[in-house]
């Protein structure tokens, strides 16, 4: 079968071929995480479960930044191919790569040292807050590897190698997996055993790329050599700024959220919102790894100045868009009772408490896939500022909003009922900017 190449016109078949690999490596990254949960739920209790919930925002701020230098970089590393330059676009590839190892380091030591105080603030206390400390002291180490493993997933699409992330994101999964049941399961080291094997597998999806951008010679990107080229750094930063403020407003509104659970309904509030964000991962991991898959071709044929491939790329996406999200929104309303079971049936008032809020919360996956591809083209495009303004809205201030006054009216529906509202502000927001600028960018 030939291979697909940034350069070519894609038909349907052709996207889909070229996409399913990002697809996949996302939807297998959310069921090892969605797998992560139900052996910490089920073997350790749900105050472990909760410890998790609790203290995963902010590692995930903290590994964030490799999707804003993977998307940005990403972006600018595909639109440097496709005007000709390939040389100098190594050598940004390197640059952003070596930089984004240096801040992981730093993050590794601040999170290990700050650990306590972040814990208190987040409001844990007693054994939950025990929970929390131990898991981020043994996780945190492994933040440069998180950083690399977000990171290279976007590179290695442009490095038209998607299928080898799809691989690692295997590989990964299956270690996470295993060591999950073995230290869970088997030697009984509690929520310690889940930290250590989330953090090695991180170690295994950060290496393997890394290894293969260093030694493999015919890769499209190598790293090797390089200097600090300023005005692409920046231009990379600003233009991945979207995917930072995505991922680092999402972790701020989930401790938002779990405030509000904590409130209304104790540490099983915040248990059923942790089980609702495992499988609201699995459910938008395809419009995730769809929008991954098709950025790197929508930058390349920018930068070639193909308008009429453009024009194709947009046009199908909104198609396969629409279909993709009626089948998420009619697979979570009938997949809610089953999967809220596999979490916390062992508890019937929790399993309600879940059950009622997932019906509710898949509202939004009618919305939520056209808004998370409107930020990821306008990246592709090179433009950072409308990328980032949709992300700001989506992400921060329809949710920030929503969940500080719907609880007011509705209380705990009016928790689960805030992500359905902002997302609806937020495809509406999307819309006006993708008419606003077509004619500029010609799609």
């Amino acid at each position: 079968m030939k291979k697909i190449q940034l350069s070519d016109h894609f038909t349907y078949r052709r996207l889909i071929r070229f996409i399913m690999p990002s697809v996949i490596m996302m939807l297998f990254t959310s069921v090892y995480g969605v797998v992560d949960g139900i052996f910490v739920s089920n073997l350790v209790g749900k105050t472990a479960f909760a410890a998790v919930n609790l203290i995963w925002p902010v590692v995930m701020i903290l590994g964030t930044f490799g999707f804003m230098f993977g998307t940005g970089g990403s972006a600018l590393v595909a639109k440097i191919l496709g005007e000709g330059d390939r040389r100098f676009a190594n050598r940004i590839f390197s640059m952003l790569v070596y930089a984004s190892g240096i801040i992981g380091v730093l993050f590794s030591v601040a999170g290990v040292l700050w650990i306590d105080s972040i814990v208190a603030w987040l409001g844990a206390e007693g054994q939950l807050m025990e929970d929390c400390i131990l898991y981020g002291k043994i996780l945190f180490p492994t933040t440069a590897f998180f950083i690399f493993q977000n990171e290279f997933q976007n590179f290695l699409v442009v490095a038209e190698k998607p299928k080898l992330g799809l691989y690692v994101s295997i590989w990964a999964g299956v270690t996470n997996i295993v060591l999950d049941w073995l230290f869970i399961a088997v030697f009984h080291w509690g929520i310690g055993g889940a930290a250590l094997a989330t953090g090695l597998s991180q170690v295994i999806g950060g290496l393997i790329p890394l290894c293969y951008f260093l030694f493999h010679k015919k890769s499209v990107l190598r790293l090797g050599k390089t200097g600090f080229y300023v005005k692409a750094f920046v231009k990379a930063c600003t233009n991945g700024a979207s995917e930072l403020l995505t991922n680092i407003s999402l972790s701020l509104v989930n401790i938002l959220y779990n405030f509000q659970m904590m409130r209304f309904a104790g540490e099983d509030g915040v248990s059923a919102y942790g089980v609702m964000m495992y499988v609201n991962f699995l459910f938008i991991s395809i419009f995730l790894g769809y929008s991954m898959g098709v950025a790197p071709i929508i930058s390349y044929h920018y930068g070639a100045k193909n308008r009429a491939e453009l024009q194709n790329l947009f046009r199908k996406s909104m198609i396969i868009l629409a279909f993709l999200s009626t089948v998420m929104f009619i697979g979570s309303e009938l997949l809610s009772r089953p999967l809220s079971k596999i979490y916390v049936g062992y508890d019937e008032a929790l399993y309600q408490l879940t059950c009622r809020g997932f019906l509710i919360y898949a509202v939004s996956f009618l919305f939520t896939g056209y808004n998370i591809f409107s930020s990821a083209f306008f990246t592709a495009l090179n433009n950072g500022f409308v990328s980032a303004m949709l992300s700001f809205f989506r992400t921060l201030l329809f949710q920030t909003v929503c969940v500080l006054v719907l609880p007011a009216f509705f209380e705990l529906d009016g928790v689960w009922c805030s992500i359905v509202v902002a997302e609806f502000l937020a495809l509406l927001l999307s819309v006006t900017c993708f008419f606003g600028y077509k004619r500029r960018y010609g799609y």
